[in-house]
């Protein structure tokens, strides 16, 4: 029997500015996954998996506003899906940033 999964399962350095005694999975979970897919180690990207599974995931890829590169063409890569389709990188051509060009 596996037990469920729980915030402290997690990779501490995660969620060192957010107080955890109030975290709600549920109502969180765009802002949990990209936590996890920017700054997770391999355990906490397969603990997202089974939590949330890939569809979710996924989804919660594709809108989110900022990736960094290095995590845009992991979850690229992944799925399979062009990076011209992720919100962020349509951000990104929007507002470039001309000091890191």
């Amino acid at each position: 029997m596996n037990k469920p999964i729980t915030i402290a399962d997690f990779s501490q350095h995660l969620f060192w500015d957010v107080d955890l005694d109030g975290f709600d999975f549920n109502q969180h979970k765009n802002f949990f996954i990209q936590r996890v897919l920017e700054y997770g180690k391999m355990k906490d990207w397969k603990l997202i998996k089974e939590f949330y599974g890939m569809e979710a995931i996924k989804k919660a890829a594709l809108n989110a506003r900022s990736l960094d590169a290095v995590t845009l063409s992991f979850v690229s890569t992944i799925f399979q899906i062009d990076k011209t389709e992720f919100r962020c990188y349509k951000h990104r051509q929007l507002f470039p940033n001309l000091w890191n060009s």
